[in-house]
């Protein structure tokens, strides 16, 4: 069923408007005006070049009024408030002409990006689309449909068609706080390429870094912006703990004064606050002496305990070199040699790659703002989805059986498990050798007391037996 539309002057042709489904009409054969029945279709509209591009006549109403009407009521609601107060209705609103529609939009784009403060009707209307698309592509907005569509959407921003404007107002004041902040890090975040030639110059090649690098610090100040905004503090709570302390100092200064009036009337009593301001003094260098003392005490704590260490370490060698011979000792050297060389070219360098990443790591939640349920939800998500990925592709290597990789794949088992012997047995070698250590420490300890008591060194079991004789 079509129904034919009025016609814009001066064009020729006819415009149809095609109502196969879905819609409560007037244009159906067999109705007369104000008559209306529902279609159970989908309402579909053909317009031939030079009419009237109105989506749907007087008495039509279908999914996409709708839809539109949803919107309207949306955008009207949002532009009677803060900062806007347009003091609109839905009949006003609708009835606004083009060049008005296009106003309403650029004062929206205005309270997102204060440099779009402008009157349009001073402006050419392919300036007016330019800049508007301009910040529109900033605040990633993005129009439906295909590349053909998005000229069809820069000559509707041109001449303020309502279904062009309509959807980019409902867009913009959904998330007006959101858009501000991402226009205002635009200004400082989207970068100008400089043409390869001109950086050949040392002069533009230095400013470009110093430009960069300054993008960078905004960046990282921005970022402990955000997580101070984040943390809990706030303007007001500083406020309340500045003039709580300012109540507190003037209580201080109050009872200060009351001191100094009640010491007045005392007899001598400059003479008086000269010596208390004297033991106070007295009492504070006491108080700094003590603590010097505690230190020096703690360092000569440490002295006595690296001398031990070294004693120690003389007495095992001297004994060692006593009844040894020069072959055990070249392989103890070795021994140690391998060892060391072991805990400095693979333990050490595997612990420290593993603290670097998980310091990274670290440093990355702590960069990000705080998480809420949703976010965690959504990482959770995200987990089992790439679990399940990884899951999949173990099974479709196993269910491949190649022989070949199934003798690697047990080589490097094998390899995985001596190494994680040889890993653990060194770890266990260095244990002991910590534990014997502090054991060593232990027993110098205990020796030093026990001079300390009677003043005789206490004597091993070889050493009695030696000075028995």
């Amino acid at each position: 069923m079509w129904s034919p539309l009025s016609r814009t002057p001066g064009a020729g042709g006819t415009l149809f408007l095609g109502i196969p489904r879905g819609c409560w009409s007037s244009a159906h054969a067999g109705l007369g005006p104000g008559q209306r029945r529902f279609c159970p279709e989908l309402c579909q509209i053909n317009v031939r070049p030079g009419f009237n591009s109105s989506p749907h006549p007087r008495g039509l109403l279908c999914g996409y009024d709708l839809i539109m009407s949803d919107q309207i009521k949306f955008i009207v609601d949002n532009l009677n408030k803060e900062p806007f107060r347009k003091n609109y209705n839905l009949i006003t609103f609708d009835s606004l002409e083009p060049m008005q529609l296009l106003q309403v939009l650029n004062d929206v784009l205005a309270e997102i990006d204060p440099k779009q403060v402008v009157d349009i009707r001073e402006e050419m209307p392919e300036q007016t689309a330019k800049r508007m698309l301009s910040l529109l592509g900033i605040l990633k907005y993005k129009p439906p449909g295909n590349a053909t569509d998005m000229s069809t959407f820069r000559q509707g921003l041109v001449i303020g068609s309502k279904p062009v404007i309509y959807p980019v107002l409902h867009w913009l004041l959904q998330r007006t706080n959101e858009l501000k902040k991402r226009a205002y890090l635009a200004r400082f975040l989207i970068k100008l390429e400089v043409p390869s030639e001109f950086l050949q110059d040392e002069t533009v090649a230095d400013t470009n870094k110093q430009y960069e690098e300054l993008m960078e610090a905004f960046k990282n100040l921005h970022k402990e912006c955000e997580q101070l905004k984040t943390s809990g503090f706030s303007t007001a709570e500083i406020r309340r703990d500045i003039s709580a302390m300012e109540e507190e100092k003037d209580q201080l200064i109050k009872r200060v004064e009351r001191l100094k009036k009640r010491v007045e009337t005392v007899q001598n009593h400059q003479r008086m606050l000269k010596i208390a301001r004297q033991l106070r003094v007295e009492k504070e260098r006491e108080e700094f002496l003590a603590q010097q003392k505690q230190e020096q005490k703690n360092q000569l704590f440490h002295a006595v305990q690296r001398l031990q260490r070294v004693q120690n370490q003389l007495k095992s060698m001297r004994h060692a070199a006593a009844d040894a011979k020069p072959e055990s000792l070249m392989k103890r050297l070795e021994e140690e040699i391998k060892f060391n060389s072991y805990m400095v070219t693979e333990k050490f360098p595997k612990e420290l790659e593993s603290k670097k990443k998980e310091l990274h790591f670290l440093q990355k939640v702590v960069s990000e703002p705080a998480m809420g349920h949703s976010d965690l939800l959504e990482l959770e998500s995200k987990i089992n989805e790439i679990n399940t990925q990884i899951n999949q592709l173990i099974e479709k290597k196993m269910m491949r059986n190649e022989p070949i990789e199934g003798k690697l794949s047990l080589y490097r088992q094998q390899a995985s498990i001596i190494s994680r012997k040889k890993e653990a047995k060194a770890e266990e070698l260095q244990e002991a050798k910590e534990k014997l250590a502090n054991l060593e420490r232990e027993v110098s300890v205990k020796t030093n007391q026990t001079r300390e008591f009677d003043g005789t060194e206490v004597l091993k079991g070889d050493e009695r037996s030696a000075s028995s004789f």
